[in-house]
């Protein structure tokens, strides 16, 4: 059993962050089906998922053979700390009982299910899955995430000028189900997309919605890494006059430092997933190294305004 998702990552358009209840009438995509509202350790918000049917090829590369999907991937939005808003896609592939494709009706009964036709080989599934290139008619995943976030931009109607720019990103995640023992391995592909292989010991494919949690927790701390990352070189510490590089930092402190807590709301699994990535690559080390950088600053312009003012 394999389970696999993509996770796109970005601001949400507007000048300010919104409020838990925009927040929630953002996400709000579904008539009828409530809305996940949390306020601790951090304002959250999440919509219901939203099934989507697919019959497609999996992307394996077998020159000669070719695994066929049917069934469904969820859909799903989030807001987080009013200002960061998620795209993200995520389905469970298992073998199909028999080599023919059902009705949608058995499908449709297994909401977030794609059973494959064929001979399935997972570590392949999985490699092609996580691969930068697949063929035009492939599961993408990537392009579900992208439109969950996509309505959520398109719903707010945020005018004003903006003090905080930042390009979106893309986590692509895979979870082989049955391992001997976990493992994990995360790498950066290029500029905006990231790669998470998982190797979960146990069965059940109910892990599927806690896997997806993880890896939306660990695709916005990899943003607000990399999106303070861009701001602190930008800031031109050290070369540009100590006031106008502060001006630059303000909106990193307004709007991005306080939204660190990596695996606030996880498992086991997540506790451990953490563990590793704070081992290497080092996020948390990074991230404080970082916010020291940008504390000294302020210590450091502090001082200077005081000596400044005071009388001589």
């Amino acid at each position: 059993m394999l389970i696999a998702g993509e996770v796109h990552t970005g601001l949400l358009r507007g000048p300010e962050p919104v409020t838990a209840e925009q927040a929630r009438g953002l996400v709000d995509l579904v008539i009828g089906e409530p809305v996940l509202v949390s306020h601790r350790p951090i304002a959250y918000v999440r919509s219901p998922e939203i099934p989507v049917g697919v019959d497609c090829g999996l992307g394996s590369a077998g020159a000669t053979r070719r695994v066929r999907g049917v069934g469904t991937a969820l859909q799903r939005a989030a807001i987080t700390g009013g200002h960061v808003v998620q795209g993200s896609a995520a389905t469970t592939l298992v073998r199909a009982e028999g080599g023919a494709r059902q009705p949608w009706s058995h499908y449709l009964t297994r909401p977030g299910v794609i059973e494959t036709l064929s001979r399935t080989r997972w570590d392949e599934v999985a490699a092609a899955l996580a691969g930068p290139d697949r063929p035009g008619d492939a599961l993408d995943l990537g392009a579900m995430a992208g439109r969950a976030a996509d309505r959520v931009q398109r719903s707010h109607a945020g005018g004003g000028p903006v003090r905080l720019r930042a390009p979106r990103t893309r986590l692509r995640w895979t979870a082989r189900i049955g391992s001997d023992a976990p493992r994990i391995r995360y790498s950066v592909r290029s500029d905006d997309l990231r790669l998470l292989e998982l190797w979960v010991p146990g069965g059940e494919p109910e892990r599927a919605g806690e896997l997806t949690a993880l890896a939306e927790d660990v695709a916005l701390h990899d943003w607000l890494l990399s999106t303070l990352l861009e701001i602190v070189g930008k800031s031109a510490i050290g070369v540009i006059e100590r006031r106008a590089a502060l001006e630059r930092l303000l909106p990193a402190i307004d709007y991005l430092l306080h939204l660190w807590m990596p695996g606030a709301r996880g498992d086991e699994v997540a506790t451990e997933v953490w563990a590793a990535l704070d081992r290497r690559p080092g996020f948390s080390r990074q991230w404080t190294t970082l916010v020291h950088r940008i504390r000294d600053q302020l210590s450091v312009g502090a001082v200077a305004a005081l000596a400044a003012a005071a009388p001589r």
